[in-house]
């Protein structure tokens, strides 16, 4: 499987990422502060459950290279990943745990979840591919061009920095070295394609501020 096919099937995708307001907003410091808090508390629900999908695939991998990477990752995901996130809610006096997950958002984690549990492999890694590298192409992006605001740039350093990226090439690799029937290849393209649709999502999700119409918290409780 060729990883350049991957990304080549999203183009249109990752062009509209790059132009919605919400990233254009991070870079001259137009985004309002109220989205990016509601962005940076559903990525900190998001990362409990893509920490799960990375748990399982680990425990999927032939390879003890594979297991070992994804272990890691699991690590990374809620400890690096979550410190950033730490130093924003301290800063802003918020706690994360005290908000619902956002429909999107629960959406998009049940959908990896239910790809890494029940299909094979090299489709669970397909799916979680499109966080891992639309993250790091956004990043190096937004990182050539800098931003005013010291929240934005934070987060912009994380992802466009060079030891994030180290972790996405690793599981590029993976997928370049997977050896897949066509029919397989077709199935990769569509997680990988599905999924970074919802990366689209996500942030236009923080950027509509957008909730259930219902409490998830039964009425009294």
């Amino acid at each position: 499987m060729r990883s350049d096919e991957l990304w080549s099937s999203i183009r249109d995708i990752y062009e509209s990422i790059l132009t919605h307001p919400f990233i254009k907003g991070l870079i001259d410091g137009s985004l309002p502060l109220e989205k990016f808090k509601y962005y940076i508390i559903q990525d900190y629900h998001y990362l409990e459950e893509f920490a799960k999908a990375l748990a399982l695939l680990s425990a999927k991998a032939d390879k003890s290279e594979e297991r070992e990477l994804f272990a890691t990752h699991v690590t990374h995901a809620l400890n690096v990943e979550r410190e950033l996130h730490q130093g924003f809610v301290k800063e802003w006096g918020i706690n994360p745990e005290g908000y619902e997950i956002s429909p999107t958002n629960l959406l998009y984690t049940s959908y990896l979840l239910s790809v890494v549990y029940s299909r094979p492999f090299y489709e669970g890694v397909a799916a979680v591919l499109p966080c891992y590298w639309i993250y790091m192409e956004v990043g190096k992006e937004l990182k050539r061009m800098g931003s005013n605001n010291k929240f934005y740039q934070k987060w912009i350093d994380t992802y466009g920095g060079e030891e994030y990226e180290k972790g996405v090439r690793a599981v590029i690799k993976i997928i370049d070295e997977f050896e897949v029937t066509k029919e397989q290849e077709e199935n990769m393209k569509r997680h990988f394609r599905t999924a970074s649709i919802f990366e689209y999502m996500f942030w236009d999700s923080a950027y509509k501020l957008e909730r259930f119409p219902f409490s998830l918290k039964r009425a009294g409780h």
